[in-house]
């Protein structure tokens, strides 16, 4: 680990240890610190998915030439590999740092609970969007939180195992 990674770990935890305290007699610490760092991964994959549906893509169809996506399929695919790796980095060394095993099998092990979420995701997303009508920012809310509940107990039980 680098010296800036280093130092983004301790502050990220002194954030979490100051929020923790009310919280220490009825919130383990492990579900703590995966919701408060998950939950700013989720804040920052909004942020992302709007400034990419709405900005970068202009609520537009992307047509690549050989393959086209609508607006929020390709918001969903643009910012996905960004909070993938915050979202790894904040698993590893925030949520479940206690994890004995080793870290390219976290990561392996990470990356096949990412791919069924992705697979959550993407499916929500055309559910939601194409098929009840719902707004694509409100779509993306709804699926990040189906996909978070499946993540937390996967991550916790297979990804980062004590």
């Amino acid at each position: 680990m680098t010296n800036i990674e280093r130092v983004a770990e301790k502050a990220i935890l002194n954030v979490i240890a100051f929020f923790y305290k009310p919280f220490r007699k009825i919130i383990p610490p492990t579900f703590f610190r995966y919701g408060f760092s998950g939950g700013a991964n989720m804040v920052f994959d909004w942020i992302l998915y709007f400034v990419f549906y709405n900005y970068v893509f202009q609520q537009e169809i992307v047509d690549l030439g050989f393959i086209a996506f609508t607006p929020h399929i390709a918001a969903f695919i643009f910012k996905f590999p960004i909070t993938l790796l915050t979202g790894f980095w904040l698993n590893r060394h925030i949520s479940f740092s206690g994890s004995a095993l080793r870290g390219r099998i976290q990561l392996f092990r990470y990356f096949l609970v990412v791919g069924a979420c992705v697979i959550i995701n993407y499916v929500c997303l055309k559910l939601f969007v194409e098929s009840f009508g719902i707004r694509a920012e409100l779509a993306n809310i709804l699926t990040t939180i189906i996909a978070t509940v499946f993540s937390y107990f996967s991550q916790k039980h297979f990804s980062f195992k004590k």
